[in-house]
């Protein structure tokens, strides 16, 4: 048995001048997160942006410090101290997935502090809209992206990993072919996310028409965008989807948009009382915008007229109510004051059974 120094193991006192000069690092590493948290209070508090990205960061800093006291001592300590190659490298693990975290925290925080300044709430939120956009897609791209290096830096520090990744590329490019196409619907999402970001085709609370069916855009991740059908179903759709596929953007520039409402009514109904009707319903209605309000015959077929009447409203939702108002409303003056000129189906009736019969023919002298 080996012998005791001070009445500890042998290796517990190979440990203990590195133990103590870790603790003495982590009372320096606790002092500095307090003195910079109190210096970055204090300076931040005039900036919004500041003291959010500063309170997301908060606690992936205490942690990052404490990592990077500890690295500094096992990177001073003895080569030959045992247990030491593992503990360095699952310090080194610990510090990168802090390190990963906190630039996450980091770019949340921002991305929320600029949502917070934006906010959707008033009258004319265009703005707001393609600013939250525009800030939450880049948001996730780029937290998706840290993710995927902080998650390739830690693998890295395994020699194995990285002979296995270095034989691969080095003698099989079939594989390289078969994990680009593998990993396509990743990259593709990606890059449409940074597209839809930038470019902003579809926004938050955009009002659009996607494979048919009528919803709002209700959220945009970082792979998929949830559509808000009007009947309360959720349709998911692949943000690449939005990039290669064409689709109807009915609140692009403005909200404001123009409604129809068709009627088929009889030849014979006068159109001066309609246009009157109309006039009145659109007045009638708290959803009428004041813009627009026209009756137009736009078709003559074989056996009535069809009208068109546009009317105009401040937002989809508002354009459907209205235009269900206009065609009740015009329906009921119809029923109530021309009834008559209600499309109707006419024929004439040729009966061979009544008609009088032909006049007699006078006799005529037979030939000899």
């Amino acid at each position: 048995m080996r012998a005791f120094a001070f009445g500890m193991p042998d290796v517990l006192s190979a440990w203990f001048t590195t133990l103590g000069a870790a603790l003495v690092g982590l009372v320096v590493a606790e002092t500095v997160y307090r003195i910079g948290e109190r210096i970055i209070a204090r300076t931040a508090h005039h900036s919004a942006v500041a003291i959010t990205v500063t309170q997301a960061a908060r606690v992936p800093v205490g942690w990052a410090l404490r990592l990077l006291a500890l690295n500094l001592v096992w990177q001073g300590a003895p080569d030959d101290l045992p247990g030491l190659a593992p503990v360095q490298r699952w310090t080194g693990l610990l510090l990168i997935a802090v390190l990963t975290w906190l630039a996450v925290r980091c770019v949340n925080g921002f991305a929320r502090a600029v949502v917070a300044a934006h906010p959707v709430t008033v009258a004319d939120n265009l703005t707001a809209r393609r600013v939250h956009t525009q800030t939450l897609v880049i948001a996730k791209t780029v937290s998706g992206a840290i993710v995927l290096v902080g998650t390739a830096l830690m693998l890295m520090t395994f020699p194995a990993v990285r002979q296995i990744g270095a034989s691969l590329l080095a003698s099989a490019g079939l594989v390289g072919i078969v994990a680009g196409f593998a990993a396509r619907p990743v990259l593709g999402n990606l890059i449409a996310g940074l597209q839809i970001g930038l470019t902003q085709p579809i926004r938050l609370d955009d009002v659009v028409i996607v494979e048919g069916e009528w919803g709002v855009i209700e959220e945009i991740t970082g792979s998929y965008v949830v559509v808000r059908i009007w009947d309360q179903r959720r349709l998911v759709v692949p943000l690449q989807w939005w990039v290669e596929h064409p689709f109807q953007n009915w609140t692009r520039n403005t909200s404001e948009l123009i409604g129809t409402v068709f009627l088929w009514v009889d030849y014979r109904m006068p159109l001066a009382p309609l246009r009157e009707a109309l006039q009145a319903a659109c007045t009638g209605s708290e959803h009428w915008d004041g813009r627009l309000a026209l009756l137009q015959v736009v078709e003559a077929g074989d056996r009535a007229m069809q009208l068109r009447c546009l009317v105009s409203a401040a937002s989809a939702s508002k354009a459907w109510d209205l235009r269900c108002h206009v065609r009740e409303a015009l329906i009921d003056f119809v029923q109530r004051e021309h009834p008559l000129f209600l499309p109707r189906l006419r024929a004439e009736v040729d009966d061979r059974s009544t008609a009088p019969p032909p006049p007699a023919q006078p006799d005529l002298p037979q030939p000899r």
